[in-house]
């Protein structure tokens, strides 16, 4: 194989693994340097699945994920309100801008989509987009979509399902458990 193709294939590979978690198997990917990609959860709308990882031919190893997995359980534990690991998300300019103000929502607070959308300094009639940016978050519980909340209270559209949304709001005392 010449230095090129092994530079692309380095480039192109993905690794996934799958963990236990109290909200169901967390289906990771990654990419060749071991950044994060994607957090799925099962069911997920628009989430990737063993199935989609293994047609594309993606690498199953725990390896890359080693910090991920460490820093998830203690998540779950209530130990860990921060996630540190490199990412590597792939969205429009208009969604990365979005999932940087999500990751700007501390744990145990909750925001609102127009208070998401003001913070990026998009007009008040972008709400929608901002709303459809949030539900593209490729990096569920990482990327703290579900700390977002109608703006009457409600659990409003989680693609990982409103009951694991109110789970993890309640896992960091924002709602009453």
């Amino acid at each position: 194989m010449t230095a090129e193709a092994m530079t692309t294939e380095v480039m192109t590979t993905m690794y996934w693994t799958q963990l236990d978690s109290p909200v169901g198997k967390l289906l990771l990917t990654a990419d060749a340097g071991g950044a994060l990609a994607s957090l799925s959860v099962p069911g997920q709308k628009g989430g990737r699945s063993v199935q989609s990882a293994e047609a594309e031919g993606w690498r199953y190893d725990a390896g890359p994920f080693r910090a991920a997995a460490d820093q998830l359980a203690a998540y779950f534990a209530a130990e860990l309100k921060e996630f540190q690991l490199p990412l590597s998300p792939h969205g429009t300019e208009f969604r990365q801008r979005v999932w940087a103000a999500l990751d700007e929502v501390p744990y145990g607070a909750t925001v609102t989509y127009g208070e998401i959308a003001a913070r990026i300094g998009a007009s008040r009639a972008a709400v929608r987009a901002v709303g459809g940016a949030i539900g593209a978050n490729p990096l569920l519980i990482v990327r703290p979509c579900h700390r977002v909340i109608g703006a009457d209270g409600s659990m409003t559209g989680y693609a990982g399902g409103v009951e694991r949304k109110a789970r993890l709001l309640t896992l960091e005392g924002a709602l009453a458990g």
